[in-house]
């Protein structure tokens, strides 16, 4: 018996022996039928929900499927849920790329093609409510044995001082011995830059990597050693300047390669629009929303399949450009869990990750400056070499400058995982991590979401990498910051392993997507589907009676300023919470955060007084909750705080 089964069964077994022994008959026959008609009625009884809460599994029709890899809350309420490709080499082959637009308040879906396959990029909100999502998948790996034209990077080079140089996707080089390479992405070099005068002029080649293959199938196109390569096609005055200096060519694995696009998703026009372009392809990038509005951007295997060597920019939403900031180089394996801290300019790693990048390399926690680019590593982590596929989040109010960092495994597919639940406390004179509690079980893949009562929602994730030998957690757990103690939840009926994402809904529930297991049995003998069921969790507080209402809430809360928020339910209020609208994916979600607002009595309703400091509320839209004292919030309100207010329906 699995232990994630053991507290279902558990709750069963008495009941199926009794009526075994009352009805005469062998208790196998039995079980299956007891058990789950005694399940079903448990689970929705009451005093049940009233303690546990409940999951709803959504109903999608067949054709609004999609393999969920990020989601997002948008300003309008609605969830996007992007699947690209979905993992699926077929659909990036035909280009067969899907996003599912999911109205949680109506229950309506629809198909939304994407312009580009935004597999595995990485997403954040920006100020306007405009869904950022930058990279993705240039190509899918190859495994060894399975790569046919021998292939690896060429550097491109550019020495001509007074003009740029764009080759298209498609262009061949020509090695010494004739053999063609074609390079699969486009490749823009600048001038190459000159300095000194006269004699003593030296000018310096600008360059840039891009992926190869071989033309022609079979072992003839290995080489093992460095060589330079002809652009074919070039006039001969060109080509004296512009040239590929090629390294190995190989028939060894190749991994995915991350595209350079970025674009825009217009949650009120639900439309697609491209934005600049990144300085760098990136795939698995993580986006860290700033308190000024813009976006840090870090990570990620580029164009060729390696994993940048800590090369960063900077997205500006009034430009709708990146930047490469230099100072900031600093080497993180890929999806780093970064936040930004109540200081503005100073981000914190967690350690958590979600794959690519040596055990030894970028793995410890840390301080980051992104003004000097300085890094003050964090002592203290439990299990510190088990944080890939681990999750992270500020539990309870971000006011509070609390993170806590649960479960994770070993790197690579290591069998091996954690229960372990590490507390930082980034107000104390020394920060270090604490001992938290455990999780009954290790899990990858914990899905982590604030809660407007301050509980933090733990669901789904696997024992073993990617789910195998069975071992996804039906478990969840809330975890309470006031105690830092775990109390169970219900138990989710859908398994979540790699490839899924939880997000708070306005109405105060969690929806939950995705799932990517590589089997679909316990002996790993079943390629794995992936699951595209949509379930929802709904807390213990939405069965605790009648909730507070708000009535219209201002549009926009001003930093530092007081706004009355009508309510019927004044005299019962007892707290208010912004709770960012947030984006998730492969465990990681930079842009949660719950912020406290100061609450006091007035006139048909409340006041709430939004904090001063805007490293605790990045800009953007947020749910507005009040809570009452029994812990019931109300049905939230979406605001804006900060500048770059969203554009509203007509």
């Amino acid at each position: 018996m699995r232990p994630s089964n053991t507290r279902r069964v558990r709750q069963v077994v008495l009941v199926v022996v009794a009526a075994a022994v009352l009805l005469g008959v062998n208790v196998p026959p039995a079980w299956s039928y007891i058990s789950e008609w005694r399940h079903e009625e448990l689970i929705n009884s009451p005093d049940y929900m009233r303690r546990f809460g409940h999951w709803d599994t959504i109903d999608v029709p067949d054709p609004n499927r999609v393999n969920a890899i990020h989601a997002a809350l948008l300003s309008t309420g609605k969830v996007l849920l992007i699947a690209g490709s979905g993992n699926k080499e077929d659909m990036f082959a035909t280009r067969a790329l899907k996003s599912l637009l999911y109205d949680p308040a109506t229950g309506q879906s629809r198909m939304i093609p994407v312009p580009d396959d935004m597999f595995c990029g990485g997403q954040t909100t920006l100020p306007d409510g405009r869904l950022l999502v930058a990279g993705g998948t240039q190509r899918y790996e190859k495994l060894d044995g399975a790569v046919t034209n021998a292939g690896g990077t060429m550097t491109v080079k550019n020495e001509d001082p007074n003009n740029p140089m764009v080759l298209p996707p498609g262009t061949i080089f020509v090695s010494p011995t004739g053999i063609r390479y074609r390079a699969d992405a486009e490749t823009a070099l600048p001038p190459a830059t000159k300095a000194g005068q006269g004699k003593r002029t030296q000018v310096t080649a600008s360059e840039k990597p891009v992926f190869v293959e071989a033309v022609d199938p079979g072992p003839a196109a290995v080489n093992e050693n460095p060589a330079q390569y002809q652009v074919e096609g070039l006039p001969p005055a060109v080509a004296r300047n512009v040239y590929g200096q090629g390294q190995r060519m190989t028939l060894r694995k190749q991994d995915y390669q991350g595209t350079n696009q970025a674009y825009t998703f217009d949650p009120v026009k639900e439309t697609w629009s491209r934005v600049g372009d990144m300085e760098f392809h990136r795939w698995y990038a993580t986006l860290t929303p700033m308190s000024d509005g813009r976006v840090l951007t870090t990570a990620g295997l580029d164009g060729t399949g390696e994993v940048l060597n800590g090369q960063t920019e900077i997205f500006d939403p009034q430009t709708n450009a990146f930047t490469e900031h230099k100072e900031l180089t600093h080497y993180f394996p890929t999806y780093p869990a970064i936040f930004e801290t109540d200081r503005a300019n100073r981000m914190v790693y967690t350690g958590a990750n979600a794959g690519y990048g040596p055990a030894e390399r970028g793995r410890e926690p840390g301080f980051w400056n992104t003004v000097t680019g300085a890094f003050a590593p964090i002592p203290g982590m439990r299990d510190p070499d088990l944080l890939e596929t681990a999750g992270s989040a500020f539990i309870g109010p971000a006011n509070d400058q609390r993170i806590a960092v649960v479960g994770g495994g070993g790197v690579g597919e290591s069998p091996r995982s954690t229960g372990r639940i590490d507390y930082l406390d980034m107000r104390d004179p020394a920060p270090h991590f604490t001992p938290g509690p455990s999780l009954p079980e290790g899990v990858r893949y914990p899905n982590l979401v604030n809660l407007p009562d301050d509980t933090m929602l733990i669901s789904g994730g696997s024992r073993d990498y990617r789910g195998k030998g069975g071992t996804n957690n039906h478990i969840a757990q809330l975890l309470r910051p006031d105690s830092g103690q775990l109390t169970p939840a219900a138990d989710p009926a859908v398994g979540r392993d790699y490839h899924t994402e939880a997000i708070l809904l306005p109405d105060g529930r969690v929806l939950t997507a995705g799932s990517d297991p590589l089997f679909d049995d316990e002996q790993n003998l079943v390629p794995g589907t992936f699951e595209q069921r949509i379930e929802i969790y709904s807390p213990p507080y939405l069965y605790q009676g009648a909730r507070p209402t708000i009535g219209d809430a201002p549009p926009t809360l001003a930093r530092d300023q007081t706004a009355t928020i009508p309510t019927p339910d004044a005299s019962h209020v007892r707290s208010a919470r912004l709770i960012k609208a947030s984006t998730a994916t492969h465990v990681t979600t930079t842009d949660m955060r719950s912020v406290a607002l100061d609450v006091s009595p007035a006139a048909n309703g409340v006041s709430v007084h939004v904090p001063k400091n805007p490293a605790l509320t990045p800009p953007g839209p947020y749910m507005l909750f009040i809570v009452d004292d029994r812990g019931v919030p109300s049905v939230a309100k979406m605001v804006d705080v900060g500048p770059g207010q969203r554009a509203l329906p007509d």
